[in-house]
């Protein structure tokens, strides 16, 4: 057939056969099939797979693409990975939808970072984490043994555990070993806070205390309270030391003399912690930078400024209840923005600019729930029987752990939160060493330390 007449034919073919119905169609194509060779047959495969198994991923813009691919969830993408080398090399290079996925897991993001590899890594290795959490296996425990009497008081930092004891005696511990690096000869401790050169250990002989560690000499004596030092908070730069105590008072001390510079009036029960930290947000009463001092008893947290002024008026006293029908859980965490406490209600939290109440969590069975720590992300709280990680976002308990019988104590001194800035995000590096410490009634200390990544 001439090229002309193939040309008039295959448009009358083609107007008829558009006017057909889908049925008739469908028996003129199979009809045609039947009719065809096997030149014929491969080419309708070829063009098949053209037509109907189009890989959007390769056919798209790698800017389009990448957009697409963020509205999949990371597991789904990690099946898409599979599908072919291209969309495993896609994917992969998609640095923007693994962060997204490791934010979501809790995962701390640094976006000058832009290898996309790396973040697919990561994301590998948070979803393992996450998957032990989950599964009640991240964690494992240790005792430490060496007090012959109760240990009262417990302070961490930089992997070193400080322990106060009623056998007069303070340890110094290396957490990762085990190991007692000092011991030294001390009064009751009923609060101990330390650093490189010193210890400073509130007493239930009602005084505090400054020790050296490297000689185990007592450098200076702080006298003036009539009831036993239940908290202690100090600062070098500043050369100032704060003392809680069962007297209802907190006195304000020259670190370096021993002089009391201030008694802080208008608790009416027991003050069982001070935290002196630097303020970072701006109020009407205080600034970026000023150092601000809170004490908390058994129903108010009271905010006081730090200076030398000796009529030192408290800037704000906050509570949960006007009528004092609820009690506070002593522990108290302050970064200098917020200020968190929990009570019989949930767990409560103050911006530290304007004093209001930001929000007011509560989960199940809350009532004897008490905080350790408070991030950015992750809280860690625990009760009689469990230490519990609460995902902040979404107020939800992501972790148990089960606590062996500990020793209680309305203080809140005899239990403490280790290693904390996962609290912020986790980051592959700081989900390791302690994660928290409580005295026993056989005079160890229980252990519970993160288990290394599998």
């Amino acid at each position: 057939m001439e090229k002309k007449d193939f040309e008039a034919w295959l448009d009358n073919i083609s107007i008829t056969f558009l006017s057909l119905t889908d049925l008739q169609k469908n028996e003129t194509l199979d009809h045609l099939i039947s009719l065809s060779g096997a030149v014929q047959l491969r080419h309708l495969s070829n063009n098949l797979e053209i037509l109907l198994k189009r890989d959007f991923l390769k056919l798209l813009p790698l800017e389009l693409s990448f957009y697409l691919l963020k509205w999949l969830d990371p597991q789904t993408l990690l099946t898409c990975c599979l599908v072919s080398k291209q969309w495993n090399k896609v994917i992969s290079a998609c640095t923007e939808v693994w962060q997204t996925a490791c934010k979501n897991l809790g995962w701390q993001i640094d976006d000058s970072v832009q290898d996309s590899l790396h973040w697919k890594k990561v994301y590998l290795k948070a979803i393992l984490r996450m998957k032990q959490l989950k599964d009640h296996e991240a964690f494992e425990t240790s005792s430490l043994i060496g007090h012959s009497a109760r240990v009262y008081a417990l302070y961490y930092k930089d992997g070193l555990l400080c322990t106060g004891s009623d056998d007069l005696s303070a340890k110094l511990w290396d957490v990762s070993t085990g190991q007692c690096i000092y011991g030294i000869q001390t009064h009751t401790c009923a609060a101990v806070k330390f650093d490189e050169q010193k210890l400073v250990t509130g007493s239930f002989d009602n005084t505090v205390a400054c020790w050296e560690w490297s000689s185990g000499a007592k450098t200076q004596h702080f006298r003036g309270h009539t009831g036993a030092v239940f908290s202690v908070d100090y600062n070098d730069e500043l050369d100032i030391l704060v003392s809680g105590s069962a007297d209802f008072t907190v006195k304000v001390w020259a670190l370096s003399t021993g002089t009391c510079l201030n008694t802080l009036t208008g608790h009416t029960e027991w003050v069982t912690k001070v935290v002196l930290q630097k303020c970072k947000v701006k109020s009407l009463m205080h600034s970026p930078g000023d150092y601000i001092l809170l004490s908390a008893d058994k129903y108010e947290i009271k905010i006081w400024p730090i200076g030398r002024e000796i009529n030192c008026k408290c800037l704000k006293t906050l509570s949960v209840s006007e009528d004092r029908s609820i009690c506070l859980q002593p522990r108290l965490h302050f970064d200098g923005k917020y200020i968190v406490c929990s009570s019989a209600l949930g767990l409560y939290q103050w911006d530290f600019a304007s004093y209001d109440i930001l929000r007011v969590i509560k989960p199940p069975d809350f009532s004897n729930v008490s905080l350790l720590g408070f991030g950015e992300i992750f809280a860690l709280l625990f009760d009689n029987r469990y230490l519990y990680i609460m995902d902040l976002r979404t107020e939800k308990l992501i972790s148990r752990w089960p606590l062996p019988e500990y020793r209680k104590s309305k203080r809140g001194s005899s239990f403490l939160a280790g290693e904390m800035s996962w609290l912020n995000g986790l980051n592959g590096q700081n989900d390791m060493g302690l994660v928290f410490a409580t005295s026993m009634p056989d005079h160890s200390i229980h252990l519970v330390l993160w288990k290394e990544h599998g």
